[in-house]
């Protein structure tokens, strides 16, 4: 009897010390669901500041990104820009303007700390069009047997599509408001396009004549909220 008593004993308190591990780890394995949802609209301040520095280019750039579950935000992005060449030695003159829209995803790789931190460091893709004007383009070209050889190259509007990889942060400042940067590297899908004169720059890509480039955005950005709750649930 004494024997099977102090078995018995000997389970219970293995089974007590098994649930409370249990309790511990079920506790433990517990995050924080998004279920509070955002809707944030921001400028990128960086361009203007950039803009003040170059007489051939100028670009201007927005943002607007919603919370998905998850932790994804989809991310729609638009800006337009303008471009001027004014060559003298050898002479090559015309000015461009296009407007632009990216879409895609930011995935958020922060763990919430609560329904109320939206902080976020991020990757995210892109998927990017730009609709370009090109006025008539005048040139000259140097020749030593017949001297400068002067002519002109047509009018036309062309279409960029490009791709981009991008990572970043945000931070809520105050409530509502966040500052953060983008840095993007962008991929032209159609270079062929622009092998007559190339776009010397296009808002929302960089150069014209490039295929791949590296870009930075700094943002200012302010959400709204609404459906607020308190959930958590088991970590995957």
């Amino acid at each position: 009897m004494l024997r099977y008593t102090i078995s018995l004993l000997a389970c219970l308190l293995t089974s007590l010390t098994s649930f409370g591990q249990d309790d511990e780890d079920s506790t433990a394995n517990k995050k924080i669901v998004a279920t509070q949802n955002q809707l944030s609209i921001g400028v990128d301040f960086f361009q203007p500041v950039l803009n003040s520095f170059s007489s051939g280019k100028k670009t201007y750039e927005g943002i607007i990104e919603y919370s998905l579950p998850n932790d994804v935000y989809l991310a729609v992005e638009g800006g337009f820009g303008t471009g001027q060449v004014d060559y003298t030695a050898p002479i090559l003159k015309y000015t461009t303007s296009n407007s632009f829209v990216r879409v895609g995803v930011n995935k958020s790789m922060l763990q919430r700390l609560a329904t109320s931190d939206w902080d976020m460091v991020f990757i995210g893709l892109r998927y990017a069009v730009g609709f370009i004007q090109r006025s008539e383009a005048q040139y000259s070209i140097d020749n030593q047997y017949f001297g400068n050889v002067y002519g002109t190259i047509p009018a036309t509007n062309m279409t960029a599509h490009w791709a981009e990889i991008t990572g970043g942060m945000r931070v809520e400042l105050f409530k509502g408001l966040f500052a953060g940067y983008n840095v993007r590297a962008k991929f032209m899908l159609n270079p062929k396009s622009f092998k007559e004169l190339a776009p010397y720059s296009i808002a929302g890509f960089g150069k014209g004549e490039k295929t791949a480039v590296f870009d930075f955005n700094m943002y200012l950005s302010y959400a709204i909220r609404w459906n607020k709750k308190n959930v958590t649930a088991p970590q995957q």
